[in-house]
């Protein structure tokens, strides 16, 4: 499958993962967003930025959803609850947000 941005072909999977995640960049989160029917806020891309920075800078890493909430508890002030981040993501901020950061898909089950 490909992703059609600014002219160009961005390879994903038939899940719609990115194939590359050097071909990631505002547009293509913006395509990628838009494929899951996410219009993008500030809070939307405070995860990507997160979820990107743990891959990239931590070994791969694909924090959970309890590690990401916590995290954008600290990054927002304020206390959140899961519930929060699935309205920014309903398919699962760990899931969605990753396919929307140009990560690869978590192999790894549940939530915690």
């Amino acid at each position: 499958m490909a992703l059609e941005v600014n002219g160009n072909s961005i390879a994903t999977t038939e899940a719609g993962y990115l194939v590359d995640l050097n071909d990631w960049n505002e547009d293509v989160c913006k395509a990628l967003a838009d494929a899951e029917g996410i219009e993008l806020t500030d809070k939307h891309m405070d995860v990507v930025a997160f979820l990107r920075d743990e891959y990239i800078n931590n070994g791969g890493n694909q924090p959970m959803e309890r590690a990401i909430t916590k995290h954008m508890s600290g990054v927002w002030g304020e206390k959140l609850k899961g519930k929060d981040l699935y309205n920014l993501f309903p398919g699962a901020p760990s899931k969605q947000g990753l396919k929307v950061s140009g990560l690869p898909a978590t192999t790894r089950k549940g939530g915690y």
